[in-house]
């Protein structure tokens, strides 16, 4: 089955694994296989676009269950010839016999197919595509509005006329829909292209700044002139965490970085930029970085918190460890003393 990709085994999870196992396992291995984490090399690079690929379907309930149904599909039907042979017409959810292979499915499932006005060739008959940014920075946008629907006239439906013999207008209506952002973007805000379940595609100039859980109200693009609320999400980070107007992470040192101190490289939602760390830091000692947090207003913004973690070499050469027992030799801090002044 043509590139067909186990969302589950790339995040080490099993099926039946809860969202906050999926959740953690997720920032696990992003973090592992961040590109600042791992400069210049393809792999790890081509490792972290398929674990966000992954987590954003199963980290979503309704892609989650169609993303089953397909693996359902596929395990039946993987003994035959071509099970991606579509037969007959397009049902109105996501059916993996509508697409040619899985490459196709996914972008159906996460919105990532170019706008051409009209069906794409090689997609499922009666659907229509939406532009994307990149595999990682895709926003999603579901309209959950039921009265909406029911508002939709048949052809065989009576229609509603006044005594003139026009027909009134409809009255407008607010609807409400969900975004999904990667923090960077967020962070930057900028015009986003999004895509309504009701086929229109909007652009939308996005603040900067952007926290989970907030609103914003665009005019006259509900229902018949009603407004549009868009319910943000941000999606999870690898590396920072958003804690009210500051942001967080953990920066790992060696132990000779801890005890010389100096300037230490540190990513932050700006780019990479150097951080004085002071002689003998400790493991999970905070340091901050002025006004390189997110934004408070047009004016002004919160800190990053830096938590120091002393990381040990997996493993280390002859010469490092000829210089290692060179200092146990020679040092003199030792810091089992209190226990022996005080035996039991």
């Amino acid at each position: 089955m043509r590139n067909f990709r186990d969302y589950y085994a790339i995040l080490g999870v099993e099926q039946s694994a809860t969202s906050e196992e999926i959740k953690r396992s997720f920032r696990r291995l992003a973090r592992r296989y961040h590109p600042d984490m791992n400069p210049g090399d393809k792999s790890a690079e081509d490792k972290f676009k398929d674990i966000n690929e992954a987590y954003e379907v199963l980290s979503d309930e309704t892609r989650r269950d169609q993303y089953n149904q397909f693996i359902q599909f596929w395990k039946k039907n993987s003994g035959k010839r071509n099970p991606f042979r579509r037969n007959g017409q397009a049902p109105q959810d996501l059916d993996p016999k509508d697409y040619p292979d899985f490459n196709r499915f996914v972008e159906e499932l996460l919105n990532r197919q170019a706008a051409t006005g009209g069906a794409k060739t090689g997609s499922p008959r009666g659907r229509t595509a939406t532009a994307s940014a990149s595999r990682t920075a895709n926003p999603r946008v579901n309209v959950k509005d039921p009265e909406a629907f029911r508002q939709r006239r048949t052809k065989t439906e009576y229609s509603v006329r006044d005594r003139t013999g026009t027909k009134p207008p409809e009255r407008p209506k607010d609807i409400e829909a969900r975004l999904s952002l990667p923090l960077e973007k967020a962070y930057r805000g900028g015009r986003e292209r999004i895509r309504l379940e009701d086929g229109r595609s909007l652009e939308v100039d996005m603040p900067p700044g952007i926290l989970d859980g907030q609103r914003i109200r665009l005019r006259g693009q509900g229902m018949n002139g009603g407004d549009l609320y868009l319910k943000m999400t941000v999606d999870p980070h690898p590396v920072f965490e958003v804690q009210g107007a500051d942001v967080f992470c953990r920066v790992p040192l060696t132990p000779a970085e801890a005890i010389l101190g100096g300037l230490v490289e540190v990513p932050t939602l700006d780019g990479l930029v150097k951080m004085n760390v002071p002689k003998g830091v400790k493991s999970g000692q905070r340091l901050r970085l002025a006004n390189k947090g997110y934004p408070r207003n047009s004016e002004s913004r919160g800190d990053q918190l830096v938590e120091i973690q002393i990381a040990l070499p997996p493993e280390v050469s002859e010469e490092e460890a000829a210089l290692y027992e060179k200092i146990r030799q020679i040092e003199t801090f030792k810091p089992r003393q209190d226990l022996f002044a005080n035996p039991i």
